[in-house]
Formats: C-alpha cells, structure tokens, sequence
C-alpha cells in the first residue's frame, strides 16, 4: 500500500477545507495510508498557540485536534537523523535550501518511504530526492 506524509500546508488547507480537490483526495485513500510528521503536529499546536493569544480560536482548535486523533503521527528516529543528513547533503551540493522544519519534514519522508504530500515549491526542486505529490491541483 502507498504511504503519504502530508505537510503542515496540507494539513492546515484541509483543515480550513480550502482546497476541494484536497479534501476528495485525502478522504479517497485509506485513513492507515496518511502519516503525518510530529514535526507537522508541532507546527499544526504551534500555529493554534499563536492564534490563541489573538482571541478565541476554539472551532480551529477542535478541528487540528480532531484531525490529530486520527491521523498516524509518525516519531521522529534514528533512520529519519540519517535521511535528514543524506537529504541536508543533496540539498547543499545542489545549491538548495530548504527551511529547517520542511528540511526536517522532508526527510522524514524518505525515511518512512511515503509520498510527501504538499504544495509548497521549495520541495519541488529535490524531485530528484523526494516522492512528491500536490493534492491541491485537479
């Protein structure tokens, strides 16, 4: 069975149901097939933590935590160190850069041997190194 990580931008616009061609295509492949990083989770409860000393954000909130009780939140490991360093390499030797976080998103990916589900162009310059999709185009 085909494995997905989906990036915090995927998570946060299926969320917000931004994207209809990304609500059908996450809700068309089996639930046990959708992964996301705990780095994902991380940025998904620091998002909401920034949106909260704003005001109340408890619809939001409700929906990032439905979310998060039922998708699979993938540790971080020691394969996944290996594929960060093997990734920071191919990215400094091909004159790329990435942020930390999608850096460290990325290569949790490859470690986990999933298709990284996202729409964020900076990934889609390392198509040589990531399985890549954007769920958010027809």
């Amino acid at each position: 069975m085909r494995r997905y990580m989906l990036d915090t931008n995927t998570v946060s616009y299926f969320i917000k149901d931004q994207f209809s061609t990304l609500g059908v295509k996450i809700l068309s492949v089996p639930m046990d097939s959708l992964y996301i990083s705990v780095f994902t989770e991380a940025e998904l409860l620091h998002g909401l933590a920034k949106k909260a000393s704003k005001g109340s954000v408890y619809k939001l909130e409700k929906l990032v935590r439905e979310f998060l009780a039922h998708v699979t939140i993938l540790p971080w490991d020691s394969e996944a160190a290996y594929a960060y360093v093997n990734l920071r390499i191919a990215c400094e030797k091909n004159g790329k850069s990435l942020s930390v976080i999608d850096m460290l998103i990325g290569a949790h990916s490859v470690a986990n041997e999933a298709c990284l589900v996202s729409s964020d162009k900076a990934f889609f310059h390392l198509t040589d190194i990531l399985d890549l999709e954007d769920w958010t185009k027809p």
